[in-house]
This record gives C-alpha cells, structure tokens and sequence, in this order.
C-alpha cells in the first residue's frame, strides 16, 4: 500500500508542477497588434496603374514602423495622424499592369507587438498605352 500511495503522490506532484510553470495569464503582458481598416478602393475593386490608395491605421500604431509594399515592391506612403490613429496615403507602382496585387501592410504597435494586413486589387491595362 505504500508504493501506491507513494505513486499517487509522485503523479500528482508531476502534475501541479507543470500546470504551474505556465503561469497565470494575468502576469503575462497581453499583445495588442495594430490594425488596419477603411482600405480604398476596396478589396477586388479594378484600378489603373499610379492610382491612389488609402487606409487608417490604429491609434496603437507606430507611424514610423509602416511599411507598405505591392506586389513585394516598396511604395512610399504619406502618413496623417487624426484623432483615432494614422490616415495613410499611396500610389500603385506604373510598372503594375493587367494584374492582381496585393498591398501588403506591415507595422509594429507601440507596445512592440508586431501586425500585418492588406487587400487585393486588381490594376487593368492602361489603355493610354496600348497600341491597337
């Protein structure tokens, strides 16, 4: 009887053990990414090459951490703090045409938590340089 009681006692030892080294959650500081929103145009929205496009970014944000890329290629971007966060403005590459992209987002919050977004467009040929 002693070896089982000893047993019970080493399995629930084992058991606590782990259950504690987690920790409580409230002790853990919680991630808050930013977030992106109010995408225009909207997403699958048909667009021209250089065209504009915008978006909001959280007030959690860091505005110099943003970076805004279409089709893996780097767009410079204009950004305006308001009241609730950042409005931030752009223009397509003119090497995009007659195809779909996406302008990808990548920014960290101001707590260091690290956040992405984006949508997909779709940039038509420009008939401007078309021959026919």
């Amino acid at each position: 009887m002693n070896i089982y009681k000893f047993l019970m006692l080493f399995i629930l030892a084992i058991f606590s053990t782990n259950t504690l080294s987690y920790g409580s959650s409230s002790s853990k500081k919680a991630c808050v990414k930013p977030k992106f929103s109010k995408f225009m145009p909207p997403h699958l929205s048909v667009v021209t090459a250089q065209s504009g496009f915008s978006f909001f970014a959280s007030s959690l944000t860091n505005p110099e951490s943003i970076k805004v890329s279409v089709k893996k290629q780097a767009v410079e971007v204009t950004i305006n703090k308001n009241n609730k966060g950042y409005s931030i403005t752009g223009k397509l590459p003119a090497s995009l045409q007659n195809t779909y992209a996406r302008v990808d987002i990548k920014a960290t919050g101001t707590n260091k938590c690290k956040g992405q977004g984006g949508w997909l467009l779709k940039i038509a040929e420009d008939d401007n340089n078309t021959t026919k």
